[in-house]
């Protein structure tokens, strides 16, 4: 059995998950790696990562490095003198770095790997309609979510998951894979296998302006997943055209109708209680909207407020 002192790496909510069920499994963790503190909101106060309020709390030392090849940092990680790293939810390390411990370095990743390696996996298995995904914990090498895998835990995603919503799904189910695997490398009874790239490997590119933008062009299933794929964050948006007003609008939460209809796509249809969107064979009705400078709110709150002519249109 295996005396383990690991050295944890993770920023986000989605890492604390993790981090915390190694605590309370008692597991020995010498040292936590974040991201540095950062500016935000108006005053521009120094927020700490979610992983380092959690391991602050747990009396747990922390180390922030703004460049993990500094030579004062890794002078630093050898001395902790860790045989197992962690990673969850945190940037690409160099070699120096994931070589370092006897055990290695092994990170979790929200994808059943080799499909959906990268930046935003669980956004593009919405996205493209997939109605399974999971959790991947493998060896890190030196490409990006290439390694060895160790374990994997699959998962459905239901009709009309969010990205949200499947984020806290996978945080808890991650959670559970890193402590299955931490243990079984204490027990000495880790397997691996390569990662199989013989067929067509789907990939999760980071999300940007021009791949959130909705498509109103798209078949009604595609724009559907697309939204629901991007909310809560960062969200879908596209441009609204009514009267003067030429506005970039976010979209967070929308059903489907699928209907015969003569409209043009993109035609805006109102009622006292519903805005719908025409688009090829159906409508997708928009639940929760957000214009520019204004909180997201219901589409009831918004009709109370704003009106749209019959000429208004999503672009």
């Amino acid at each position: 059995m295996k005396d383990l002192k690991i050295v944890f790496m993770g920023t986000p909510d989605f890492a604390v998950a993790t981090l915390k069920t190694l605590v309370e499994n008692n597991f020995n963790i010498v040292a936590v790696i974040t991201a540095p503190d950062k500016p935000a909101g108006r005053g521009r106060k120094l927020n700490e990562s979610a992983v380092k309020k959690y391991a602050v709390s747990q009396d747990l030392r922390v180390f922030q490095p703004t460049n993990l090849k500094n030579i004062e940092f890794i002078d630093t990680l050898k001395a902790v003198n860790a045989n197992l790293q962690v990673v969850v939810a945190f940037r690409m390390l160099p070699k120096v770095v994931w070589q370092m411990p006897k055990y290695g370095t092994f990170n979790l990743h929200a994808s059943l790997l080799p499909n959906y390696r990268g930046a935003a996996p669980i956004n593009w298995a919405i996205i493209n309609g997939e109605t399974e995904t999971g959790v991947s914990t493998f060896f890190i090498d030196e490409k990006i979510d290439t390694g060895n895998l160790i374990l994997q835990e699959s998962t459905t995603i239901n009709p009309s998951e969010t990205a949200g919503s499947l984020h806290d799904k996978l945080m808890a189910l991650g959670s559970a894979l890193v402590l299955k695997t931490v243990t079984n490398l204490k027990n000495e009874s880790v397997k691996t296998i390569p990662q199989d790239d013989n067929f067509d490997v789907k990939t999760a590119y980071k999300l940007n302006r021009d791949n959130c933008k909705i498509n109103w062009q798209d078949g009604i299933d595609k724009i559907y997943n697309h939204i629901r794929g991007l909310s809560p964050y960062p969200a879908a948006w596209c441009t609204l055209t009514n009267n003067e007003d030429v506005l970039d609008v976010k979209i967070y939460k929308a059903e489907k109708e699928t209907e015969n209809h003569n409209l043009e796509v993109g035609t805006i249809v109102t009622s006292k209680k519903e805005l719908k969107v025409a688009v090829t064979s159906g409508f997708i009705i928009i639940k929760e909207i957000k214009l520019p400078g204004k909180r997201n709110m219901d589409i009831k709150s918004l009709l109370n407020g704003y009106s749209f002519n019959e000429n208004a249109k999503m672009l």
